[in-house]
This record gives C-alpha cells, structure tokens and sequence, in this order.
C-alpha cells in the first residue's frame, strides 16, 4: 500500500506567543531570550513540542501554563542537577508543578536542542513526556 507521511509542523517564533488548541503536534521553535509560551487551558490529548534553537547560555524559555493547571514530571538533564549521577534520581529535573506555575529552560545552563513535550490530560494540567535540558518547574 502507499505510506502516508505526516508532517509535524515546525513554528519559529521570535515573540510572546499564545498556543492554540488546533496546534497540537507542533514543535515550536524559539532563539530570542526571554519570550514566554502560554499554553491553552488543558484538554486531553492535546501534546506541544517547545524547543530551544539558541545559542548556549544565550536564551531563557519560559512556559506558562494556564491559571488553574499545572506542568509536572521529569527531565533527563544535558548538565545541571545531579550531574555526578550518583543519585537515584540521576540527570533528572523533576517538576511537582503547581497551579499557574511556569516551566523554564534557564538561561545560564540553556543548550541549543534542549526540549520540552507536554501532553494535556484534561484535568490537573500538562504532563511532560520528554524533554532534555535543565528545566525547573514552579
């Protein structure tokens, strides 16, 4: 039979921007410091890629949940916490979240290609489901 190749679309953007809901599955692309994404009010299902196309220690990623969700899980860090690994946790960032708290990629430790992908579970907020780089949650 013939394949189908889906695309993923790819969003590079320079501002503040705001996601929406009919953008889920795309990867959104940021090299200026210090722009936020607002993420829509959670809906199950709906899965966001944010990545990190600056140079390193160059720029700050902010994610901004809405008011009444939160981000949590964890990441596999490229440096930062635990960086020795002799921890049970490893190169791990963990984030509990809590309502209105926002995830950011710090600016000091940011790597070109550190990443982020949430997944919406219609309920409590938004659950990372990978990610590389340190991140830290609020």
């Amino acid at each position: 039979g013939e394949r189908v190749t889906r695309r993923r679309p790819y969003l590079l953007k320079t501002t503040d921007y705001t996601v929406l809901e009919e953008e889920s599955g795309a990867v959104f692309a940021i090299a200026t410091d210090q722009k936020t994404f607002t993420l829509p009010p959670t809906k199950k299902g709906l899965v966001y890629t944010f990545l990190n196309t600056g140079g390193a220690g160059a720029v700050l990623l902010t994610i901004s949940p809405d008011a009444a969700d939160k981000i949590q899980g964890n990441v596999s860090s490229s440096e930062g916490d635990n960086a020795d690994a002799t921890t049970a946790d490893g190169l791990v960032d963990q984030c509990s979240g809590s309502d209105d708290g926002d995830l950011t990629n710090t600016k000091a430790t940011a790597n070109p290609g550190d990443r982020v992908t949430l997944i919406g579970d219609g309920s409590a907020g938004w659950w990372i489901i990978e990610g590389v780089g340190l991140w830290v949650g609020a």
